[in-house]
């Protein structure tokens, strides 16, 4: 099976069966990511991954399909590979200091 984006379901007959409401369960959203559920449960007790939230009387943890799209986003930008102004490539070269170390 070929992979497919992180951040979109391929075809519709691969998304999640909540892909056509503005909210996704903590299954649909790792799917959603191309991630284990285990990783965003994780990620969630660190305060680390995507923003989410608990919905309803169950206190179900939640997923805007909106926040996750913005945070992959932010991803993407704050990574040298995908954001250029990041790359040390396109930095200037540093000029050495006149730091001798003393013997």
């Amino acid at each position: 099976m070929p992979p497919r984006p992180l951040h979109a379901p391929s075809t519709p007959t691969d998304a999640p069966a909540a892909i056509g409401q503005a909210f996704l369960n903590v299954r649909d959203a790792a799917q959603y990511l191309g991630l284990s559920p285990h990783t965003l449960y994780v990620w969630r007790h660190r305060r680390q991954g995507p923003p989410s939230f608990r919905m309803g009387p169950r206190g179900r943890v939640m997923y805007r399909i909106q926040a996750l799209d913005a945070w992959i986003r932010e991803q993407e930008q704050a990574d040298a590979r995908c954001n250029a102004a990041l790359s040390p490539l396109n930095a200037a070269p540093q000029a050495r200091s006149d730091y001798t170390p003393s013997a």
